[in-house]
């Protein structure tokens, strides 16, 4: 549910006429969610079959054209493109002469804040950073999902006001981000997104070759535990081997990764290492455990050694 209530009428934007320059599965989504509040799509571009079908699907009746036409026909564009392609993108439209003076520039980049839009401010653009903090499927399900999603805001202060109106009207709550924040920003976020379906994806993996035959359903609800108490209790929430200083645990598993699934191995340990740390840090994982354990993660103790095995769960 947003918590934050509509902004007041003196505060909302004017009805916009919207364009999206790159219809990937972020911009279709984003201008459904804008026509939901009033606003009004006129233009879309994009190249792969894939865009094509988006843009149709989320945006029927909006013609697709060139990025130049995009911004030739609207008042607020969405730039949804790949973040190396942003800069680029930007330079050229301004150095064609395609960006008007007064017009919204949004883009939907994480890792930059406005200053990537530099050469459109200078054009006479009002640049806005608005990234929502949320994985898209290109596909309607996403505008639903925009409820309650938090939006990383980057603007001039004198734009603060729409950039946050905006965001409420896509049903997203608005967190401010300072500029020089941004690329840490973004680093967290793709630590804690990014990186987390790819240990999903490596669990299913490894319990598929553990003979289990429905590995998502037994990760689902110890999956889904372990997020909601990480953020209700952060590094308290930890358990498990690691965390226990559970050196014999560590090893046998260690030794398992490098029979069964190798590749796995690297990963495991980077992993281990940094719960040991943290865990360590934070009074979980008793010092005299500690030796151990960094000593089989750091590949000094052979794991049948005999060393120190089981513990409460």
């Amino acid at each position: 549910m947003n918590a934050t209530p509509p902004p007041e009428a003196h505060e909302r934007p004017a009805r916009l006429t919207v364009g999206v320059v790159g219809a990937g599965r972020v911009g279709p989504a984003l201008a459904a969610s804008l026509r939901l509040a009033g606003h009004r799509p006129v233009a879309v571009s994009g190249v792969s079959d894939a865009s094509v079908r988006r843009a149709a699907e989320l945006l029927p009746d909006v013609p697709l054209v060139t990025p130049a036409e995009v911004l030739a026909r609207a008042e607020l564009v969405l730039l949804t493109v790949p973040d190396d392609a942003l800069a680029d993108l930007v330079r050229g439209l301004a150095e064609t002469g395609a960006v008007r003076p007064g017009q919204l520039l949004v883009h939907t980049s994480g890792r930059y804040g406005t200053a990537v839009l530099d050469p459109a401010t200078r054009a006479g653009a009002l640049p806005l950073a608005l990234h929502p903090a949320m994985t898209f499927t290109g596909t309607s399900v996403d505008v639903q999902r925009l409820a309650g999603c938090s939006f990383g805001v980057t603007a001039p202060e004198e734009l603060r006001m729409a950039a946050e109106a905006l965001v409420i009207e896509m049903g997203g709550e608005p967190e401010w981000i300072a500029e020089s924040a941004r690329p840490l920003y973004h680093a967290a976020l793709a630590i804690g997104a990014n990186h987390l379906v790819t240990l999903v994806a490596q669990a299913m993996e490894l319990l598929g070759e553990a003979g289990v035959t429905a590995p998502d359903r037994m990760l689902g609800p110890l999956l889904g535990a372990a997020l909601d108490n990480a953020l209700r209790s952060g590094d308290a929430a930890l358990t498990g081997p690691v965390a226990r200083g559970d050196a014999g645990t560590v090893a046998a598993h260690i030794a398992e990764l490098r029979r069964h699934a190798p590749q796995s191995v690297a990963g495991y340990l980077a992993m281990a290492r940094t719960t040991a740390d943290r865990a360590l840090a934070h009074g979980l994982l008793k010092p005299e455990l500690a030796e151990d354990l960094l000593g089989v993660l750091a590949g000094h103790t052979d794991p049948d050694d005999g060393g120190p095995t089981g513990g409460d769960r």
